[in-house]
């Protein structure tokens, strides 16, 4: 059996730690992950998803702010793991934390590398209207998912897929690649291969004004293919005015249509029943809303209350 060291954070990393957990093959010595954190409006200090599934498990964990101190380090080499496996931990490997295991740090990371470096590659893959992504599993070196491959596999994104759907995939698909790659790399049966240094195209950690709608420059699939890329955070969202006050509107959901008013863009309007809003180059038919303060709402339950919604103008910021 061969002991292992798991990094991992959210909710998306626990099928991957579950899965060497369950393999008779390794034994997870410990997790790494990060600190709780203050969550929600209560500001009410919160356990990270994977440190409630490692402690369901009996396993020790560890959450250090930093891998920095010369301490982790130490701590860690006293598990004495054979290997490192990383997925989403979300914090910098130090070179130091790197050189520990024998056989390096492994790493599940949800694109086909070189391609979508970084932290939201799936949200690029669906933003960017990709058909297809892939999961790469690889060894960590210094450099931002610049390390050699271990093994590869594609996956397909359809014309609906949500952050959420993807993840589903990637999992599904990602656990058992994870699993077979490891104990057939741990065999030397797998030579890492360098990643090429041409397609790279990096990713960067979203922030909340990369879902702010620009009304002047997204196009309809834009903001339908942001909004299912950005579930859950940032979210896509647009300001509203009314009055002397100036409100923030979350698009929920929304599909494009295949008619155009050819309005302003930002414009809102009743046609055929539906409210609809234009962009530079088509028409969205929102469906469901979520107005600052409010709870999330389908458009018909907004109306009532906010008729003056139909015929004012979004604003980008």
């Amino acid at each position: 059996m061969t002991r292992i060291i798991f990094f991992g954070t959210p909710a998306f990393s626990i099928p991957f730690f579950e899965g060497l957990v369950n393999d008779p093959n390794f034994e997870v010595a410990t997790v790494v992950c990060q600190p709780d954190k203050p969550i929600g409006r209560g500001k009410v200090n919160t356990p990270p998803p994977v440190k409630l599934a490692a402690e369901a498990h009996g396993i020790t964990v560890m959450q250090p702010s930093s891998l920095k101190p010369p301490e982790i380090a130490e701590a860690l080499k006293a598990f004495n793991a054979e290997a490192f496996v990383v997925v989403a931990y979300g914090k910098f490997i130090t070179p130091e934390i790197l050189d520990i295991p024998p056989k390096g740090c492994v790493n599940v990371h949800p694109s086909f590398l070189p391609e979508y470096r970084g932290p939201s590659p799936m949200q690029w893959a669906i933003m960017n209207g990709d058909d297809q992504t892939g999961i790469s599993v690889m060894l960590l070196d210094k450099g931002m998912d610049t390390g050699p491959l271990l093994a590869t596999e594609s996956i397909t994104v359809d014309g609906e897929e949500t952050l959420t759907t993807l993840s589903k995939k990637v999992q599904t698909r990602g656990v058992p690649l994870m699993l077979d790659t490891l104990n057939r790399y741990l065999k030397g049966e797998i030579t890492p291969i360098a990643q090429a240094p041409t397609s790279a195209q990096p990713t960067t950690l979203l922030t909340r004004e990369d879902g702010c709608v620009d009304w002047q420059s997204w196009t309809a699939e834009d903001v339908h293919r942001r909004m299912r890329a950005f579930e859950g955070w940032p979210g896509v969202w647009t300001s509203w005015t009314r009055g002397d006050n100036i409100a923030r509107v979350k698009i929920l959901q929304a599909r494009t249509k295949d008619t155009f008013a050819e309005h302003p863009p930002g414009f809102i309007y009743r046609e055929n029943g539906e409210l609809c809003v234009d962009t530079v180059d088509g028409t969205i038919v929102l469906e469901r809303l979520q107005l600052e303060g409010k709870p999330p709402q389908d458009v018909e339950a907004i109306l009532p209350g906010y008729p003056d919604l139909i015929g004012s103008t979004f604003r980008s910021k």
